[in-house]
């Protein structure tokens, strides 16, 4: 061998002759057009999103804002699940706030006392076939089943200060009924 084919086969510098120096392969040797071609599509998409991005803020800055729903109109929420059902707030026994998976809140009232609906953790719904909540359905809670003879929209309900307030307000308009009764 020949001092050039020790460096090349070695890695080293032979006596006499200048180093060899390696370059690196080519990630995708042979494919220099499809390579091309990936590069130019990557770039040209992220160009056409940095262009569209501006116009994007300009339309939902332009459009109104969403309607508020009305409320107290008789509804139901179709195909009820944990996927579409997100949380529920009992109202004493006579009536339950149910907020669906886009937030919205629905109130439904029961033909008469649901006696464990405060205590309860977890509900059941009995829509007798329709997969719908509506004021058709039932309520399983702790065994029990809470017939329900309206189901409409609604406020969220009320916090506890604000039923705190409302609790004292009727407290006082009583009081101030049974005095003027005695005078």
């Amino acid at each position: 061998m020949n001092g050039a084919q020790d460096a090349e086969v070695g890695g080293g510098v032979a006596s006499g002759s200048a180093p060899v120096q390696h370059r690196p392969a080519i990630p995708c040797a042979g494919m220099g057009l499809h390579l091309e071609r990936f590069v130019m599509n990557r770039l040209f998409a992220l160009s056409l999103a940095a262009a569209l991005l501006p116009l994007s803020a300009t339309v939902a800055a332009e459009r109104a804002p969403q309607e508020s729903r009305a409320l107290g109109v008789e509804t139901g929420i179709s195909f009820p699940s944990n996927a579409t059902i997100r949380t529920f707030q009992a109202d004493g026994e006579d009536g339950v706030w149910i907020q669906d998976s886009r937030r919205d809140w629905y109130y439904a009232t029961f033909f008469g006392p649901c006696r464990d609906i405060d205590f309860a953790q977890a509900i059941g719904v009995d829509t007798r076939g329709t997969s719908r909540l509506d004021k058709f359905a039932s309520l399983l809670v702790r065994g029990e089943r809470c017939a329900i003879s309206s189901f409409v929209t609604s406020a969220p309900p009320p916090t506890k200060e604000e039923r705190k307030a409302a609790r004292e307000a009727e407290k006082a308009a009583k009081a101030a009924a049974d005095a003027a009764k005695s005078n």
